[in-house]
């Protein structure tokens, strides 16, 4: 299936969005509950290690200060991460699903898409697979199961937002 030029910028704008939702979810909830959210230097560093072959953060490379631009570069990793998820979507469903929101599909495919932390974000960050050596693995399972359901809604808003725009 090629994409169109078009179907990029859309599928961008949709990742984006369902993305800065759950960003805005993640603000409310440290603000009113005070459950931290993801620290994304510390992921920037994470994805700099992979290039030096380092597959997961030491522990030392938890507690060090952040490095200069590490703080945008984990952001910009963030939402690329959410824009290439909606691609996934378009790759896995086609582009139907931009024209024609589905609300069950999008929310479907945000909670599958929780084997991602499960499986590579939460080991490589010393967390364990599916956050098995936090101190309450399940509370962190479900926040990473909220927040993909939430994320999965997020593209379905997008969609309908790409509907009011798109109209002639």
């Amino acid at each position: 299936m090629e994409m169109s030029g078009n179907a990029i910028w859309e599928l961008a704008f949709v990742g984006a969005l369902a993305t800065a939702l759950i960003d805005v979810a993640a603000w409310a909830r440290e603000r009113w509950f005070g459950a931290r959210g993801p620290n994304w230097g510390v992921v920037a560093r994470w994805v700099l290690g992979l290039g030096r072959g380092r597959l997961a953060l030491s522990a030392a490379d938890k507690v060090r200060p952040a490095s200069r631009f590490e703080a945008a570069l984990g952001w910009v990793f963030h939402y690329a991460v959410g824009i290439a998820l909606a691609c996934g979507l378009w790759f896995v469903a086609g582009s139907g699903w931009l024209r024609e929101p589905a609300l069950g599909l999008t929310v479907a495919y945000g909670a599958v898409t929780v084997a991602l932390p499960f499986c590579l974000l939460q080991p490589a960050m010393g967390l364990g697979f599916a956050a098995s050596k936090t101190p309450a693995p399940w509370r962190a399972r479900i926040n990473s199961l909220i927040t993909h359901g939430l994320f999965g809604f997020g593209l379905f808003l997008g969609t309908v937002l790409l509907e009011v725009l798109l109209v002639p």
